[in-house]
């Protein structure tokens, strides 16, 4: 496994209000073509190339008969060019914010070591995400301890490592800060509609406007100091006027706390970013609302915390099939009978399908299916001895071979996918992989079953840019 490098020192972007002149644009939104993408010249590979030359590599010199114990487990191949892309590309629709890294999305060391080398901040939800940050030699002013419900131990930490800037939404949680740590930086987390987002937090989260002009008043009473507004729209969001709603509230709480003397400095306009094709949309719409309500020469600093959006993308899964059970007929006919499976044949055809048990499942990496609604689709990396990584085998198909894809408990609910077709058989030892598998994935893997949460991540990096940050 490879161990994150140590780094000495970072010279941060400065993206307060930081403008990028760009040529062209489409009715505001900014197509992602038009960021640099390395093209394969002078030898260098494409993202795809090197992501599937690690894969074969390690696929191919496993041989399940002969191997060790776990010598055969799941691994990830992280193209961490993937995630510089998006740094571009951020910095390209969103000047002007600066993204705060949600570290509890994927605290991959390496990732996070990039992360701090483009000048990003991190957001972080607990002393030990602060800790690890802290560990890289990063300065205390680019963390925000975005946690609105916190800990009392962790807020006396943070206090002694001077991580200034923290959330709040509740009056409670003013009097416990007053009391621990008054010299803090304060956000005013706000209340949004998150109703079309995939993960929703205001449930848990925010303040509504019916009550923040009293929180205000409470932060004034108790000689706090509140330097800004916070919100979040949902993780994964899909509604891009969520943001422009969002933007007007807070708005709203600027001018309230105007009124009560506090001279707000940040806003910060949360998570909820796609790395998708609707990512390019979805900022169109913040950023026109941002240049509406707080403008450049407003002097009004602007972050973000982006999680998703840099992370999922970059990492590949890498599954070995354990298991294989044979049944006779359409999957699709199958009943439960005494908890056994029983085939039924639809027109009295009887078709071979299978059911497939990986080495990981709902309770390690594809945690994301029940936490984050995520739908991770398998492909074919390995059968018969035949590599097929990104090609037409690879892919599922109308027809072909019908199978259930299962994980290594002993729970019945720990199933992938319920049907999919391959024009291939598969059988014990072959490989299938996942793609976008970076985020809400291995940070919420558990051992249950005595089944490892540690897996092996390898590292490739398709941009020159990125290679040169991290001394590849």
């Amino acid at each position: 496994m490879v161990m994150p490098t140590l780094i000495d020192r970072f010279i941060p972007q400065d993206y307060t209000n930081n403008r990028v002149f760009l040529k062209k644009s489409n009715h505001g939104f900014f197509d992602h073509q038009d960021y640099h993408v390395e093209s394969p010249v002078n030898g260098l590979s494409t993202p795809k190339q090197l992501i599937g030359d690690a894969l074969r590599r390690r696929v191919e010199n496993i041989d399940h008969e002969q191997c060790a114990p776990g010598e055969e487990d799941t691994f990830f191949v992280a193209d961490l060019g993937e995630v510089y892309r998006q740094h571009l590309r951020w910095k390209l629709n969103l000047p002007r914010v600066k993204p705060f890294y949600a570290v509890k999305c994927n605290p991959d060391p390496k990732l996070l070591e990039l992360l701090a080398l483009l000048g990003t901040g991190f957001d972080c939800a607990s002393k030990a995400e602060i800790e690890q940050v802290l560990r890289m030699g990063v300065d205390p002013s680019r963390i925000i301890y975005a946690q609105p419900c916190k800990t009392n131990s962790y807020v006396r930490y943070v206090a002694s490592q001077g991580v200034r800037q923290m959330t709040f939404d509740n009056a409670d949680e003013l009097r416990k800060i007053a009391r621990l740590f008054p010299d803090a930086e304060l956000y005013l987390r706000i209340l949004t509609d998150d109703s079309s987002s995939l993960c929703r937090l205001s449930l848990k989260f925010g303040a509504s406007l019916d009550s923040t002009d009293s929180l205000l008043a409470l932060a004034r009473e108790l000689g706090l100091n509140v330097v800004g507004v916070s919100f979040h729209v949902g993780s994964g969001a899909s509604d891009p006027n969520a943001f422009l709603r969002a933007v007007q509230d807070a708005h709203v709480v600027f001018q309230q706390a105007a009124a009560h003397g506090f001279d707000l400095k940040t806003l910060d306009v949360g998570g909820g970013f796609l790395s998708d094709e609707t990512y390019e949309g979805m900022a169109g719409v913040l950023r026109a609302a941002l240049d509406e309500y707080f403008p450049a020469h407003s002097g009004i600093n602007l972050i973000a915390e982006p999680g998703r959006y840099y992370a999922s993308a970059a990492f590949t899964l890498a599954c070995n099939i354990i298991a294989r059970r044979t049944l006779e007929g359409d999957m699709s006919a199958m009943k439960s009978v005494d908890g056994t499976m029983t085939p039924t044949s639809m027109d009295g055809n009887v078709e071979t399908s299978y059911m497939v048990y990986m080495n990981d499942g709902l309770y390690g990496n594809f945690s994301s299916i029940m936490f984050d609604h995520q739908h991770p689709i398998a492909k074919v990396l390995r059968a018969g001895g035949c590599t097929l990584y990104d090609t037409p085998a690879a892919e599922a198909s109308c027809g072909g071979v019908e199978y259930s894809i299962w994980g290594p408990t002993c729970d019945g609910i720990d199933r992938i996918t319920e049907s999919i077709r391959f024009r291939v058989t598969l059988d014990v030892g072959d490989w299938l992989y996942f793609e976008d598998m970076g985020a809400y994935t291995k940070c919420s893997a558990t051992a249950f079953n005595g089944f490892t949460n540690e897996h092996d991540v390898i590292y490739v990096c398709s941009e020159p840019g990125a290679r040169a940050l991290l001394g590849m």
